[in-house]
């Protein structure tokens, strides 16, 4: 029941929205405009058409916000009216009661929020559709006064977010069963994906400790702030961290009139991006131009600010190094190692011919090469892509789901910095000197040194535990240890008289022939 009026409410929520009346007029048959004019009459739809859906998404909650933060970094897919209305969905969505943000922190902190901080600004500098920021200022332990954002989960966040998953795993299960591609596409996998990623970002102490640990890799980067967490001051629905201070990256004239270099800015994106992904496997997987700031402050003039930390991606060793030798092969128009890492993958039936998918993945790929990015239709691609894939019945794979999404945002953000940036020449030699670096003698090393302290440990008590191990009950492994032994003292005593007989029918010989010889003489 849930679910059927969760339907009837998005259905209701587009049809008070005309986005019916948009999606038809879409369209270029004059008859599907006739109806989109009919089904218009009696309603108020002389707003523009962005601010329509814009505002269907507001209404319908967390889930189609975030897919209109996703679209609205795809200026190259939409119109620019459109476009620029769903920008304002990255930090401006309406803000809920400064009264109940208020009581929120004070009853995470069982204190007054006048007796947590210094100033506490009630107007929020920002709002999403997760939670909302005030900026406030904190005493620290040291007595030093900081200057620091206080975020704020909204309220009734877990259930509604619920019911838009009891949706979507109702509508994964009925393409599963009905669509000839649904068991390729694992929408039921898929979606539970977006379950725990949209759980894991209800709760803001993981959020915390996800910055502080992407805080700890780029450290040496030098391309990227992220900003200090106060654990002191970090609960399930309210966390505190220092401010930060930026332009934010969308604004490239902004920018540009501060002195930032704009096509390094682009450059900066892609290599921290990538070593997120391939050095680390700990990725920042919600990109959008409201999350991501730029300095100007004069010590670290043009790095990037990264905010929001509620959806971070990890990747395996193995999803790493497949992932990687891909990107490689690739690069270097390696077409058919492409297609054999497929199939060695499992991701394509291991019946596929080489030659025939080689060709397939050629004929979409290499069209892009040596192109900048202002010349590239994603949407061409994606098409082509998913027409191929669907040939050779390639699986999706719902580990990666949120790795393509965050290539999705940082090839709009490249997009809308330098449309002149070449993405493949910019990530080539990365991915180049990252294989080096897992092959050579220097990953040796380091496997070695982290290992070190667990071999030193183990080495000195090898002897007891060997015997230990020896003496054991005779169940289990012990017994089938025993039994080898028991086979192997046999098997050395057949050797022994195999050897014996074998020194005695020759001494026997020498004997003989001493014999002889003796008579002989």
């Amino acid at each position: 029941m849930k679910r059927l009026f969760r339907g009837i409410f998005i259905v209701w929520i587009m049809l008070r929205y005309g986005l019916d009346e948009l999606f038809l007029s879409s369209f270029q048959k004059p008859w599907l405009h006739a109806i989109a004019r009919i089904v218009s009459v009696g309603r108020n739809l002389k707003a523009p058409r962005g601010q329509r859906i814009r505002e269907a998404l507001e209404r319908l909650g967390p889930i189609f916000v975030k897919f209109g933060q996703v679209l609205s970094t795809r200026r190259d897919l939409m119109p620019v009216d459109i476009a620029d209305e769903l920008a304002r969905l990255q930090d401006r969505v309406p803000p809920f009661s400064s009264e109940i943000a208020i009581a929120t922190i004070e009853t995470a902190f069982s204190k007054k929020v006048d007796d947590i901080f210094v100033s506490f600004e009630r107007d929020p500098v920002a709002s999403a559709s997760i939670a909302q920021v005030h900026f406030a200022v904190l005493k620290d332990r040291t007595g030093q006064l900081r200057e620091v954002a206080v975020k704020v989960l909204r309220p009734g966040m877990a259930s509604v977010i619920e019911k838009d998953l009891s949706l979507l795993r109702m509508m994964a299960g009925w393409i599963e069963r009905l669509s000839t591609d649904g068991k390729r596409l694992k929408p039921r996998e898929v979606v539970a994906e977006f379950d725990k990623y949209l759980h894991d970002e209800l709760d803001l102490v993981r959020e915390a400790s996800s910055a502080a640990q992407l805080r700890r890799n780029m450290a040496g980067l030098d391309l990227v702030l992220i900003p200090e967490m106060f654990w002191d001051y970090c609960m399930t629905d309210v966390i505190v961290m220092e401010r930060m201070y930026g332009i934010p990256i969308n604004q490239v004239e902004r920018l540009r009139a501060a002195g930032v270099d704009i096509p390094k800015l682009a450059r900066d994106g892609v290599t921290i991006f990538f070593t997120q992904v391939f050095r680390d496997g700990f990725f920042h997987a919600d990109m959008h131009p409201g999350n991501i700031q730029v300095s100007v402050a004069p010590a670290t003039f043009g790095r990037y600010i990264s905010l929001d930390f509620g959806i971070v991606g990890t990747l395996t060793e193995s999803d790493k190094e497949y992932l990687s030798q891909n990107f490689t092969a690739f690069f270097r128009r390696d077409y058919k190692r492409v297609a054999e890492l497929h199939i060695e993958s499992g991701w394509v039936p291991a019946a596929t011919r080489v030659d025939e998918l080689e060709s397939a993945i050629r004929s979409v790929c290499e069209p892009y090469f040596d192109r900048p990015l202002k010349e590239i239709s994603l949407g061409l691609v994606l098409m082509r892509l998913f027409q191929t894939s669907r040939r050779f019945s390639v699986e999706i794979q719902p580990q990666l789901v949120l790795l393509q999404k965050t290539l999705l945002n940082i090839e709009g953000l490249g997009r809308q910095l330098d449309p002149e940036l070449d993405l493949w020449k910019t990530a080539k030699p990365f991915l180049e000197k990252w294989m080096v670096d897992q092959l050579g003698p220097k990953k040796i090393w380091t496997q070695l040194r982290n290992e070190a302290p667990r071999y030193a440990k183990l080495l000195p008590e090898l002897p007891r535990l060997l015997v230990e191990f020896l003496q054991n009950s005779k169940s289990g492994p012990n017994r089938a240890l025993e039994e080898l032994l028991i086979e192997q003292k046999r098997t050395n005593r057949l050797l022994q008289m195999i050897i014996s007989c074998g020194i005695g029918f020759v001494l026997g010989l020498v004997v003989m022939q001493v014999i002889v010889r003796v008579q002989i003489f």
